[in-house]
């Protein structure tokens, strides 16, 4: 039996460019690249170089400071190139893959009947240790910790973001067996938020606590769910992982073989082809999109917290989704004036758009305005659902005071649960940012 979680605070940004319900099978990419920029607060060591051969599921790098965590190649085929950037810091690890992948076995391995300590060693020497990560901070999860509980959202709540429903349907054995084999990491509860799409196909998933959310975004962020079902004190642990990395986790234990699968939606208003591709992890952007123009910005991830890339690079890790939206390179004469552009989205209702509140709207990158003084509107409390202070807690972070940051809540947020903070935000002020050095802050000196 579920449980309901309402949410009543938030909102749900209308944007045209949806992906159609179409699944397709993307063309095999030449290269594919893991990014450890992807993972924040990772410092990579090499296992192999240039030119090694590799099957998919071979170790190329390990965490500096935590060697049990392992990144595995997605591809069979050659380590192509190492791409660094500034003090040699690796930026890429890229793969030329193989026309056909050939596996590394791990071995088959029943979860469920398996002891805990050997599940967690075949997780973390797959590589798919890389797939969980920790609250607080938001970071890859330190096998050496046991979490209280782990939470996974299949609710879709952001800005375009891809049906889980759709995307799980045809993997639910995969998607149970990667739950048997997450129930043997914490000794608490597998918790699994669902939507009125996802509920469908994952309401008879065994092993976990379901839970029926409802509500406006920021409702699908994980970290929303855990703050409504099982808050996070000092001290805590808890572990998160997104829906199709459990598949993944699933079929290693089920064939043995680390299969990258990745579901990318191609959504936005400037995307020719909006549909659900079928790829592997770290696949080339130009396998899922034709060639844009200077003035389209592709997005790895939704428009409230995703990252730009060029056209010749890859998908981040994590990304089920790549986003297409027009550059915001324009000015616009008289924008100030409210019944001047009506076709742009606003919260405080400065554009006459709030009079159709069914309508799609086009958005831009461009931010409307500079960055200015940092005033109490209360337009921050309005979006973010949690029992957080958000303007006080953004400003003990620029302030650097670890007493406050934890006295406000700081060990239960990440950057994106400020996407929309951010995003109403009239000081335009980089809020995801401010949130993510008060994490690293809160990293180095507490830990």
């Amino acid at each position: 039996m579920s449980k309901d979680i309402r949410i009543k605070r938030g909102l749900s940004l209308k944007l045209e460019g949806e992906a159609e319900k179409e699944l397709v099978k993307a063309p095999r990419s030449k290269t594919y690249a893991i990014k450890p920029p992807d993972f924040h607060a990772l410092v990579p060591k090499m296992v192999l170089k240039e030119g090694a051969k590799v099957l998919a599921g071979d170790e190329l790098f390990f965490s500096k400071y935590t060697d049990e965590i392992r990144f595995t190649s997605p591809v069979s085929g050659v380590l192509k190139y190492i791409k660094r950037g500034e003090k040699r810091k690796i930026m890429e690890v890229i793969i030329e893959a193989d026309p056909e992948d050939t596996y590394r076995d791990f071995g088959k391995m029943d979860a469920a009947s398996s002891d805990a300590e050997a599940v967690k060693q075949r997780i973390l020497e797959s590589g798919c240790g890389a797939f969980i990560n920790q609250r607080p901070y938001d970071i890859i999860a330190d096998p050496k910790d046991t979490p209280k509980a782990i939470f996974i959202s299949a609710v879709s709540t952001a800005p375009l973001a891809p049906d889980w429903g759709f995307i799980l349907k045809d993997k639910l054995a995969a998607f149970q067996e990667g739950i048997n084999a997450l129930k043997k990491l914490t000794p608490g509860k597998v918790h699994l938020g669902v939507d009125a799409r996802s509920a469908q196909y994952l309401k008879d998933i065994k092993g976990v606590e379901l839970h029926t959310v409802k509500g406006p975004h920021p409702a699908g962020n994980v970290g929303v769910q855990i703050h409504k079902i099982d808050p996070i004190n000092q001290g805590d642990r808890v572990w998160t992982v997104n829906p199709e990395d459990v598949t993944i986790i699933g079929n290693l234990f089920l064939t043995g073989n680390y299969i990258a699968d990745k579901t990318v939606a191609v959504t936005g208003s400037e995307a020719t082809n909006r549909k659900y591709f079928s790829t592997k992890i770290g696949a080339e952007v130009s396998d899922l999109i034709q060639k844009v123009d200077e003035d389209v910005r592709i997005v790895s991830g939704n428009v409230l917290t995703g990252l730009k890339l060029a056209y010749d690079q890859h998908v981040s890790f994590f990304s089920n989704e790549v986003t297409l939206l027009p550059e915001g390179n324009n000015y616009r004469a008289f924008g100030w004036l409210p019944f001047t552009y009506n076709n742009i989205h606003s919260n405080s209702r400065t554009s006459l758009s709030w009079l159709f509140p069914n309508r799609k709207f086009k958005p831009t990158t461009n931010l409307n305005g500079e960055e200015r003084a940092l005033v109490v509107t209360g337009e921050m409390e309005e979006v973010l659902p949690m029992d957080v202070y958000p303007m006080q807690l953004i400003k003990a972070c620029m302030a650097g005071d670890i007493e406050k940051m934890e006295n406000l809540g700081i060990y239960e947020v990440a950057p994106e649960d400020f996407a929309l903070v951010e995003y109403v935000n009239t000081s335009k002020i980089e809020i995801q940012d401010v949130i993510r050095l008060g994490l690293d802050l809160m990293i180095t000196e507490v830990g």
